[in-house]
This record gives structure tokens, sequence and C-alpha cells, in this order.
């Protein structure tokens, strides 16, 4: 009964950080932060970055990805199943509907205004979550190097992504070796 009462508590979370967040996994991030962490207590700040990692490196959306990830921790297979499902149905249903309306209404000129206000707001939930995860990530040079070089290779440069954290991952592991070989 307490496996069925986690399944229905992970899809009734998710729902409600599927349904009331707009603007993708980034800026879900957060809500899925708060949520897990410090309201259900769940996992760990730090089981949430690397959630995120594991999340944004695998194929897929990350906010669907890190829901999968969490629901499997909290109640295995059909925990990450319904707490997939919980995130994902509030963007179906209102995308399904948004789509019948919106060929209607693009042309009404506060409904653009709406959204790039949408828009706005989107952003500051990503920068949001991009500051949560800088607050709890190791730093030092290192990191600092691993992060500059990531940045300016996605941003500036036609290099897929995967190839990116491929090398990221490469150097932190290299880096691991080094400093448990010093340390010996």
């Amino acid at each position: 009964m307490k496996r069925i009462q986690s399944i229905i508590s992970l899809f009734l979370t998710f729902m409600k950080i599927g349904l009331f967040t707009f603007g993708g996994g980034y800026a879900m991030i957060p809500l899925i932060q708060r949520e897990t962490v410090e309201n259900k207590k769940w996992i760990s700040d730090e089981d949430i970055l690397d959630i995120v990692a594991i999340a944004e490196s695998t194929p897929g959306p990350i906010a669907i990805n890190a829901a999968t990830f969490v629901g499997y921790r909290v109640g295995g297979f059909f925990g990450a199943l319904s707490a997939t499902v919980g995130i994902v149905l509030p963007s179906f249903a209102i995308i399904t509907a948004i789509s019948f309306a919106l060929a209607k209404f693009q042309d009404v000129r506060w409904i653009r205004f709406a959204f790039y206000g949408i828009r706005a707001g989107v952003l500051a939930l990503i920068v949001k979550a991009l500051y949560m995860m800088y607050k709890q990530s190791p730093k030092g040079i290192f990191s600092y190097l691993i992060m500059l070089g990531a940045f300016l290779a996605t941003a500036f440069l036609p290099v897929n992504v995967v190839f990116v954290i491929l090398i990221c991952a490469a150097a932190g592991i290299a880096r691991a070796l080094v400093v448990s070989r010093r340390d010996k």
C-alpha cells in the first residue's frame, strides 16, 4: 500500500510541476529541486546535481529524464513510469488545446505580447536553475576552465553538444586519476 501511495505521490508531484511550469526542462529544474529535495525529501541536493547531469547527457528532454530518474529512485520502474507520465501529461494536454486555438488567434496583438512576457519569465527561471547548479557545483580552477571551454565550444563553434559532454566527462575522469595518484 505504501508503494502505491508513493507512486501516486510521484505522479501528482510531477503533474503539478508539468502543469505550472512554462519554458521547458531548464525552467522546471528549480521546481523539481524544491519539490523532490525540500518538500518531499526524496533525494538530496547532491542527488539533484547528479540527476541533472545525467538527464542532460542522455537523449531526450531534461525534465522528462530528471522525472524518470527521480521516479526510479523513489519507486523503481513504476515510480519512473508515473513520474514520466505525470510530467508529460499536462504539456501534452495544453499543447493539444493550444494548437487548435492558436491558428485562430495567432494574429491577435495581445496574444503575441503575452508570449513575449512568458519568454522573459522563462529566461528568469533558466538563470535561476543555472545559479542553483553553480552554487552546488565544485569550485576551482579546473571546474572554471571546463565550464569556460564547454561554453565557448557550444556557443561559438559548430560542435555537437554530445562531444562536449563526453570531453568534459573524460577531463573529469583524467583529473580524478591524476589527483588520486598524487594523493598516494
